[in-house]
């Protein structure tokens, strides 16, 4: 039977999503007073008849004829076709706290933000603060609000369990040091989306359980070879069992995805019941050179002539592309930034705010570009040798035509190309814009490339292959974002493009000096098979003048 709180509830959303909506302010009240007062009566409304409905004070009329409709038909037909009008997301966004229906109306209709993904990343942009009602303690409440929401759906971010993936096994390890546990799954491979932290160890049931269940660890399963339970997190955490002489093999078989693992077992030299002391004493059996955790995906890797290449390192970036300052919607100064790259210990930086049409972000006139490349100027003379690039975050367009004039573009160094805006494309669409957009003889680095957000927003449709091709065709680099909430373009295709002879640049998107960190772009490029002379940013200053140089030359500009 539908009972008096799920009836309260309907109304309750109802009244919300019409402020949402900014429908008539006095019939959202109206129902927000009945929910309140149908949470307080004690009898069942399914069975009461409507004339006892009306004289329950909060109760009118139309109330009761809505009442009777959610008793016989388990529905709000009205709700129903509020909820029609809505962005999921923002029914979702409805789930955070200090999120009331009038500041989500401000996040959808003058941020253009629809779900809780993009929020949180405009958060850690610094957008929010550009709108009335958002000030930087609002936006780091939001921001709070939204991780702990998002901590307890199941899946996470690489990024987001790393650091607790390692003090579990920094806290195993002390506890139990004659045993011996190894990070293993999705974990090792460095897989962007993980669903659970996988160990490999030869400590018991018993000393695990006791352990784990004494800091709030709650048993899951208990299987032949596996132990799992699930933290306070609300990660789920694995165990596969192994003795010290099946150590090595175990770990190698749960390091590598179902398809890598099955093609090496039909391979000759696969022994199930060799023991072996390390994991390239396997390799050497299967007659095969090391390949790092992080390839261990496609069975095409083990004939891949990139398996034994030196992956790219986090060290290996000289350079930070694509960074926005206070002329838009970055944290800090352009000077600052030069300064924190210098300590770092960084050859240059591109600066790359927003183009005009994001006027979200405070995006810049050509008036402003002028004065902000006479101030870099200004700049490039204080921090010598030291050098300060000037570039644009360019939005393309609904046609796929750059946000300036060819005129304009000319006065930048590099431009970076992005989409932003109207994201729900079809392919067709989306490939029209990106294609017009790398045909642009200006178009350096084509940012993003699919606009997905991670856990939140998944990207638009692309032929990844005919637009590695045509960048190929038109001397474009294709940018890995490195923010853990974009790793965009998807590794899984930086092989063609290494095939095809692309540049790959692995870009950290900063909105601030601590954005800097590239590290996770530089994970998800090794599972590419990404070198540091296949990517841009490894390039010393001299090398990338050089090539900023010869690209000019080569599209006639």
């Amino acid at each position: 039977m539908i009972d008096n709180y799920f009836i309260a509830d309907q109304f309750s959303l109802l009244a919300k999503l019409m402020d949402m909506h900014g429908e008539n302010s006095f019939r959202s009240r109206t129902y927000s007073s009945a929910a309140f007062a149908i949470e307080k009566v004690t009898h069942p409304l399914a069975d009461m008849p409507e004339d006892k409905l009306v004289s329950i004070k909060g109760i009118g009329d139309s109330v009761a004829k809505k009442v009777i409709e959610i008793v016989r038909t388990g529905k709000l037909g009205a709700l129903e076709d509020i909820i029609s009008k809505t962005p999921p997301g923002l029914l979702e966004m409805m789930n955070i706290k200090g999120l009331g229906p009038k500041k989500i109306a401000t996040i959808w209709k003058e941020m253009g933000i629809e779900s809780v993904g993009e929020l949180l990343y405009a958060c850690n942009e610094n957008r929010l603060t550009l709108f009335k009602g958002f000030g930087e303690k609002t936006q780091k409440n939001v921001q709070d609000a939204i991780e702990f929401y998002m901590k307890n759906q199941g899946s996470h971010l690489y990024a987001e369990t790393e650091v607790y993936a390692i003090a579990i096994d920094t806290t195993l390890k002390k506890e139990f040091p004659q045993q011996q546990f190894a990070l293993t799954g999705q974990f090792r491979r460095q897989v962007e989306i993980i669903d659970q932290l996988e160990w490999v160890t030869t400590a018991t049931d018993e000393e695990l359980q006791g352990f784990l269940g004494s800091n709030n660890y709650k048993t899951q399963e208990t299987l032949e070879d596996i132990f799992s339970v699930l933290g306070p997190e609300n990660v789920l955490l694995k165990f596969y069992r192994a003795t010290p002489e099946t150590f090595h093999s175990v770990l190698f078989e749960t390091s590598g995805s179902e398809d890598f693992i099955a093609a090496c077992k039909a391979l000759p030299g696969w022994n199930s019941n060799a023991s072996y002391q390390t994991e390239e004493e396997i390799f050497s059996a299967l007659q095969l050179p090391v390949i790092a955790p992080a390839l261990r995906e496609k069975p095409s890797v083990l004939i891949s002539k990139h398996n034994q290449a030196a992956l790219i390192q986090p060290g290996d970036i000289r350079g930070i592309i694509h960074s926005h300052s206070q002329w838009s919607d970055g944290q800090h100064t352009v000077e600052d930034m030069a300064k924190a790259c210098i300590d770092q210990g960084y050859e240059y930086l591109v600066i790359s705010d927003h183009s005009k049409s994001a006027a979200y972000a405070n995006g810049l006139t050509e008036e402003r570009i002028r004065e902000q490349h006479r101030y870099v100027d200004e700049l490039n003379e204080k921090f010598k040798p030291f050098k300060i690039f000037k570039s644009i975050e360019c939005d393309i367009l609904g046609d796929g035509a750059l946000d300036y004039s060819n005129n304009v573009l000319s006065t930048f160094d590099l431009v970076i190309a992005s989409v932003h805006s109207n994201l729900k494309m079809t392919e067709d669409k989306a490939m029209m814009r990106l294609l017009n957009a790398i045909r642009n003889p200006y178009t350096t680095i084509l940012g993003h490339m699919t606009g997905r957000l991670l856990l939140s927003r998944p990207g638009y449709p692309v032929d990844h292959v005919t637009i590695i091709d045509a960048c190929v065709e038109n001397h474009v680099a294709i940018e890995l974002n490195a923010h853990p909430r974009r790793l965009d373009m998807d590794w899984r295709w930086i092989d063609y493009a290494i095939e095809k002879g692309v540049l790959i640049s692995i870009d950290p998107d900063a909105h601030s000096i601590e954005g800097y960190d590239c590290r996770y772009g530089v994970l998800a490029a090794q599972k590419g098979g990404l070198t540091k002379q296949q990517n841009l940013s490894s390039y010393s200053l001299q090398q990338f003048e050089e090539y900023l140089a010869n690209r000019k030359k080569l599209r006639g500009i």
